[in-house]
């Protein structure tokens, strides 16, 4: 298929991608890696008149250290999360998760921005995110405002951005040292869509779990912080009887579609293998 005819935009800062924004109103879209956005039009599912492509727009890219967090502009590859050595030293779940991101092509050119504003249940970086507590900077014609990753996913392709709104950047507290983490993804064949994944950051003191956060990948119209679960596990030593509890708990939040990846009741328990999978390598990898 061929998309409809549209007006193309490259604006080189941030203040001229919002002004697009506003001004050509509800018939321009942005457009990050276009990995989303392109096939919609191509299936005629999407007929932007206006595409603002963010490419051109410099300080949208990049991570950085600010204090205790770590800032990533929304226009940084997969690729470059992947290859980022202060990642891979602070919060190396977000390298573990590229990886499981399509392929290497696709993470040449797709985003994180795009990955985690579209609002799409079936990416993988939102329930990340949440897990991470990770906050976006969202820019509009009024200024910026800070939203947090467990408040911005409100439905399916529906977020807290107003019109006319970018995530410009995502803010991400470091995880204590020494924490544990895992991203475990079932998947059909590389480069798909979960069945169903989950995320894991905890920290251990003593042998007992000191803090524990879940998140959920596309068991639900929205990515899933699985909060009791996380709260069930705080205190524990992750034994079989606890973990299994957890495990119902997160079980019971999720609301799968029965679709070519398998029924819902399969995928609500596939979410909860990849949960017990991924505490267990969680907890491997704090070295207790």
């Amino acid at each position: 298929m061929i998309p409809g005819p549209f007006a193309y935009h490259r604006p080189t800062s941030v203040k001229d991608a919002v002004s697009l924004l506003g001004s050509l109103g509800e018939d321009a879209r942005a457009i990050a890696g276009g990995h989303s956005l392109i096939p919609m039009m191509k299936l005629r599912l999407a007929s932007p008149a206006h595409l603002i492509d963010l490419s051109g727009v410099a300080d949208l890219k990049g991570i950085r250290e600010d204090g205790r967090d770590i800032v990533i502009g929304a226009m940084t590859t997969q690729h470059e999360l992947v290859g980022s050595d202060l990642l891979a030293n602070k919060i190396p779940i977000l390298r573990e998760t590229s990886l499981q991101i399509a392929d290497p092509q696709v993470r040449y050119v797709g985003t994180v921005g795009g990955n985690i504003a579209n609002g799409d249940p079936g990416n993988d970086m939102p329930a990340v995110m949440m897990c991470l507590n990770a906050t976006y900077h969202a820019v509009g014609k009024t200024g910026e405002r800070r939203i947090a990753a467990r408040e911005f996913y409100q439905g399916a392709y529906l977020t807290a951005l107003k019109p006319g709104e970018l995530v410009t950047a995502i803010r991400i507290p470091v995880p204590a040292a020494g924490h544990g983490y895992a991203y475990e993804k079932l998947k059909r064949k590389i480069g798909d869509y979960a069945t169903a994944a989950a995320a894991v950051v905890l920290t251990l003191n003593g042998g007992k779990v000191a803090t524990c956060s879940v998140g959920l990948t596309n068991v639900a119209e929205t990515p899933l912080w699985a909060e009791e679960a996380g709260k069930i596990l705080t205190g524990s030593a992750l034994d079989a009887a606890t973990v299994k509890k957890a495990v119902a708990a997160a079980e019971a939040i999720t609301s799968p579609a029965s679709d070519g990846r398998g029924p819902a009741a399969y995928r609500t328990k596939m979410a909860g293998v990849m949960l017990t999978r991924a505490l267990a390598r969680a907890k491997e990898r704090t070295g207790a």
